[in-house]
């Protein structure tokens, strides 16, 4: 195995540097990944920008990856299940497995893993690389692995690439059917054809919904045909036409019973037409808390019509097997979400592209480290 390992590594606010590092030293408890993917979201291109203050330090980002198991002691092996040689998905929150939340399966809510209010957390992504072990994120060619990761196998049918889009897809899963409990026959909004919104429109379809309805804009409309093609019923420019008056025209007056906003950056205009668009009364509406500050919020519509609003925060480990499944059954064109491949001496560029200051449309990238020195671009 190679003693050198290459890592982009964020070292200023929208900085990155191809650096060298040495392959970290495993124990019985630990192991390290052969990185084959790691996705690029939304989230990367917030904390590419803006680096929270919290987090100093070189970090090495990514947080979605996928892998091969290359080097692990017994403990971990015996305690994981897996061998050398083994693919797995890697989920980003690495919890104490002691705390009330771990010991519920709650891992996400650990303090230990939460970068927002403990400095000292462990989070793969966000971590800074002066921390041992140094290799913390995806964006490297392998990953260092304590023995509290969490750990996915990943079907044998399932490509690496295609695992890459089980962040997403369980964010999807998670929000859509377990946050807001989406079932059978209920009626739905999904604000922006994203990749979180994209996903909510298959883990909708999947449990039964009678009607799904995709808004965009105008730019978005490759999006929203392939909403379309994952099971959407109907979709809607907002630049084109009321959305109000159009989901209410659909729904024959009564209002969607779920309202899943995936739009970002978008102001408050998404939320103002989520609350209009629920019906009479008990909707509910899944928020993902991009809005530092909502003056005038209509406190007294929400609680005239008697709607929950939930956040939208992560995914849990259920949420992530089902990703998987979905992705193994092979039932809807998801492979059509990853439209990008980079290698990692490309991840500058690369998050741009997703930021949307190119003129490429990209929806998920991946990011491979096989691909150093070597065109990146749109999947032919």
């Amino acid at each position: 195995m190679i003693q050198k390992v290459q890592a982009a590594v964020r070292v200023a606010p929208a900085t990155t540097e191809l650096r060298e590092f040495d392959l970290p030293e495993i124990d019985a408890d630990s192991a390290l990944l052969r990185v084959e993917v790691a996705g690029i979201c939304g989230t990367d291109v917030k904390l590419y920008a803006s680096p929270p203050a919290m987090i100093s330090g070189p970090v090495i980002m990514g947080h979605e990856n996928v892998g091969v198991i290359a080097r692990a002691g017994d403990r971990f092996k015996e305690r994981h299940g897996l061998a050398e040689g083994d693919r797995v998905f890697v989920e980003h929150y690495v919890g104490c497995f002691n705390c009330e939340w771990c010991r519920i399966g709650e891992y996400r809510h650990c303090v230990a893993t939460d970068w927002r209010t403990n400095p000292d957390s462990r989070r793969f992504g966000y971590t800074s690389a002066d921390n041992p072990g140094r290799l913390w994120g995806g964006f490297s060619q392998y990953m260092y692995l304590p023995w509290n990761t969490v750990l996915h196998r990943v079907p044998d049918t399932v490509t690496p690439e295609l695992a890459g889009l089980v962040t997403p897809l369980s964010n999807g899963i998670e929000w859509a059917l377990r946050a807001a409990g989406v079932g059978y026959s209920d009626t739905v909004l999904i604000q922006g054809p994203g990749q979180q919104g994209l996903s909510q429109v298959v883990a909708c379809k999947q449990a039964g919904a009678s009607l799904i309805i995709v808004t965009g804009t105008t730019r978005d409309k490759p999006r929203l045909d392939l909403a379309r093609e994952l099971g959407a019923d109907h979709v809607i420019d907002i630049r084109q036409e009321d959305p109000l008056e159009k989901v209410l025209d659909l729904t024959a007056g009564r209002g969607v019973d779920f309202v899943l906003d995936c739009t970002s950056r978008a102001g408050t205009a998404p939320v103002l037409l989520g609350i209009d668009a629920l019906k009479r009364r008990e909707g509910t509406l899944v928020i993902q808390g991009e809005l530092a500050a909502f003056p005038d919020f209509p406190v007294k519509k929400l609680t005239e019509k008697a709607i929950t609003i939930k956040s939208a925060r992560g995914h849990s480990y259920k949420a992530c097997e089902l990703a998987l499944e979905q992705l193994a059954a092979g039932r809807f064109p998801l492979e059509r979400l990853a439209t990008h491949r980079y290698g990692i001496d490309q991840v500058d560029h690369a998050i741009r592209v997703l930021a949307g200051e190119t003129d490429e449309d990209a929806i998920h990238i991946s990011l491979m480290p096989e691909l150093i020195g070597q065109p990146g671009g749109a999947v032919a």
